[in-house]
């Protein structure tokens, strides 16, 4: 069996140190609230490494968000060269924003998770079926 890659890990929102558990019980849009698990299911890693861990989070969604927003202003700018009013950018960034919200709040805390632990590191041995 070959081992998962980080990346691979990170985009199917997996646990950092098994790659093999799922750090969220459902669908990124489903109708349901976004409900992240406690431990791995697979290796048993608690998510949570300490009490508030997860505020850290609230700031690497506040960096996606702010590149988004660029993004999104950018691209109407070039889109709608002519219209001069600041409404065309804040609606089309508003939407834009709540559009991404379920994907933001859940690979903010993948990047956390997988990126910015120290404490978490891959252990390859739970890297298996």
């Amino acid at each position: 069996m070959s081992k998962t890659s980080k990346i691979e890990a990170m985009a199917k929102a997996k646990c950092p140190r098994c790659r093999r558990g799922n750090l969220f019980q459902n669908s990124m849009y489903g109708l349901r609230s976004q409900k992240m698990y406690e431990v791995c299911p697979h290796c048993g890693l608690r998510f949570e490494v300490e009490p508030g861990y997860f505020y850290a989070a609230m700031y690497v969604a506040y960096a996606i968000n702010v590149a988004v927003a660029v993004t999104v202003g950018v691209a109407t700018y070039i889109i709608t060269k002519e219209d001069k009013s600041p409404w065309v950018y804040i609606i089309a960034i508003l939407i834009a924003s709540v559009l991404i919200a379920p994907f933001n709040f859940r690979y903010s805390r993948v990047i956390l998770l997988h990126l910015l632990s120290p404490k978490i590191k891959y252990n390859p041995d739970y890297d298996y079926d």
